[in-house]
């Protein structure tokens, strides 16, 4: 089923994504390779490339073979594997003398070997997240034949596979291959800035930043400058990999209302980069009752949530411009949320920083991997009261994690996803797990989650499969009304209704397919205001005296099946009228502020 969006209909196959794909660390010295490649489909067991001649005809990079913005329109199939080929041809002087040249994927979904003039220079597996190839000693001057190889077991093989499906339907949505993320080239000086670790300090002030250096050895001293509006408010001298504090003359904290970001700049003998920071700080406290609550630059913050798919009709996972992804959050902000779900995806770094600068919290999933789930683990709990949501996750067969290599690999892309979006002030939660899918030891998982990151909360079991573990107490409750649980003595994390809601219309000539689902259908756009009004106003707003201090309603557009968004799968349509969906959740916000702030003066 083909479904253009505004963006989708205007691409210019000679400007794909063409804006610096990594806000966090930027160079001067790079080169976007999205565009149109050469591609092929073989089977899985030949191990060389087709011939000159033998390949299947253009693909659009960065969109997956099954995106209809890739021109291919086919589904890639585990048995088989998918080729890439281009020509690089590095410019005269893009290089500096002694330097290093790198080959940056944002993500290639999910084994990838990459080659240059037949010889293999490097591979990488995992679906979801970045990786970078040295090409210094593999290329020359003049056109080298670039080849990238890719294997995709898909879903219920092992590895991450996050909502995608061969067999998609329902809640579980088409399946995609090979590179979905911008590909780029960058020149480096031979030392280098291979990472900055940006910790802001609100309480005193300061910022502790570790310059990690990478290339040729060397005693230079990096520089760090902190800047407000190019004026410098800070700077120090910080030996590389030494945690240093950076002292800021004037703090400005950043907040959903104010996303203030301060500037930063390192330099590092020859290199130089770009980031930002800013100054803000999460945890768990009470309100003025001893109610357990999320503190956000240490006041109580309701986190008003709607939960994003980050799926697009054209470009599956890969947003069809930088446009298409602010549309999204700038969207949801005007009607009032001040939170955005990352459900099963990592998304492209621009996203991020999308967040960042528009003021959008963001809790962060990792993305799901695992065998095939069992209805006993992730249906029938959803059917159940909530008393009887509770599995012990070490019994691994149940949950599809017989696998100890699996399990190890999701530890590793775990830390990998925290260690990628550290610096990004908006991701304010980290949610290991969701609805007993690959869920395993989901205690243990948390808990090297936030000794990796302490900055930051853990939502460790969103839905069911409740552990006792992480900084939440996160529950999902759909076609049923939500009443606050009783809280035992003992219970001192946060309540939060991670999912609820998923209310549907039917928007005729803005759906993607004949197949339609929900929570609770409703056929007029009144009769779905009117419900959406109820259920905030007779459901969630008691429920705030009693803890509620974060929702995440289903959901922030359609996808595929699923007609349950705010946004048709398009984004054409806001479904629900935007004043009655933000006056709804400012009702939420003061029953909030009245609750946490009861006795203590506050308006």
């Amino acid at each position: 089923m083909t479904m253009l969006t505004r963006w989708g209909r205007d691409l210019d196959a000679e400007r794909v994504l063409p804006e610096h794909p990594r806000p966090q660390l930027v160079r001067g010295t790079w080169r976007s390779l999205n565009g149109w490649w050469e591609h092929a489909v073989t089977p899985a067991d030949v191990s060389e490339p087709p011939a000159d001649g033998a390949w299947d005809g253009r693909i659009l990079v960065p969109f997956s073979p099954e995106a209809p913005l890739s021109g291919v329109g086919r589904q890639v199939q585990p048995d088989e594997l998918l080729w890439y080929r281009r020509t690089l041809d590095v410019p005269t002087g893009f290089v500096p003398p002694g330097g290093r040249l790198l080959l940056h994927f944002g993500a290639v979904d999910q084994t990838a070997t990459v080659y240059v003039d037949g010889q293999e220079v490097g591979d990488h597996h995992g679906g979801y997240l970045p990786f970078t190839v040295d090409l210094t000693d593999a290329v020359s001057p003049g056109p080298r034949e670039l080849v990238v190889r890719v294997r995709d077991l898909s879903n219920n093989r092992g590895p991450s596979s996050g909502k995608q499906r061969l067999v998609r339907g329902g809640i579980w949505y088409t399946a995609q291959s090979g590179i979905w993320q911008t590909v780029w080239l960058e020149a480096v000086p031979a030392r280098y800035v291979a990472e900055l670790h940006l910790v802001p300090r609100l309480d005193d002030g300061t910022v502790e930043v570790t310059v990690v250096a990478a290339g040729a050895p060397s005693r230079d001293l990096a520089t760090v400058r902190v800047t407000d509006g190019g004026r410098l408010v800070g700077g120090a001298a910080a030996p590389a990999g030494v945690p240093t504090t950076v002292r800021l003359s004037a703090v400005r904290p950043w907040t959903p209302d104010d996303p203030h970001l301060y500037g930063v700049e390192v330099t590092l003998g020859a290199d130089r980069v770009r980031s930002y920071v800013g100054m803000r700080s999460v945890a768990v406290g009470t309100d003025e009752s001893g109610t357990p609550r999320l503190l956000l630059n240490g006041e109580p913050f309701l986190h008003a949530g709607v939960l994003d798919q980050g799926y697009w009709p054209d470009g599956l996972l890969t947003p069809p411009s930088d446009e298409a992804m602010v549309h999204d959050i700038s969207t949801m902000k005007r009607l009032g949320f001040t939170m955005l779900r990352k459900h099963i995806k990592v998304e492209p770094l621009r996203w991020y920083h999308h967040c960042d600068r528009l003021g959008m919290l963001v809790w962060q999933d990792m993305v799901n991997g695992g065998g095939r789930y069992r209805t006993a683990a992730v249906t029938w709990p959803g059917r159940l009261p909530s008393a009887g949501r509770r599995l012990r996750d070490d019994r691994y067969a149940v949950f599809g994690r017989t696998d100890s290599h699996g399990r190890d690999e999701f530890r590793r892309e775990a830390r990998a996803t925290v260690e990628l979006l550290r610096n990004t002030p908006s991701v304010v939660c980290w949610v290991p797990f969701n609805e007993g899918w690959g869920q395993f030891d989901a205690a243990a998982v948390a808990a090297e989650v936030a000794a990796l990151d302490p900055t930051r909360v853990v939502d460790h079991a969103s839905g069911w499969h409740d552990q006792g573990a992480g900084d939440v107490w996160s529950l999902h409750v759909y076609q049923r009304r939500f009443r606050a649980p009783r809280r035992a003595p003992e219970e001192r994390r946060v309540l939060a209704l991670t999912e609820y809601g998923g209310y549907d219309l039917t928007v005729p000539d803005h759906t993607w397919g004949p197949e339609h689902m929900g929570y609770r259908h409703f056929d007029t756009v009144t009769a779905l205001a009117a419900a959406f009004e109820r259920l905030h106003d007779d459901e969630l707003v008691p429920t705030v005296g009693a803890g509620l201090s974060a929702t995440v309603y289903t959901q922030l557009c359609d996808v595929e099946d699923e007609v349950n968004g705010l946004l048709t799968y398009d984004r054409e349509v806001l479904k629900i009228d935007e004043a009655v969906v933000r006056a709804a959740l400012d009702r939420l916000r003061a029953a909030f502020t009245a609750s946490t702030s009861a006795g203590t003066g506050r308006p």
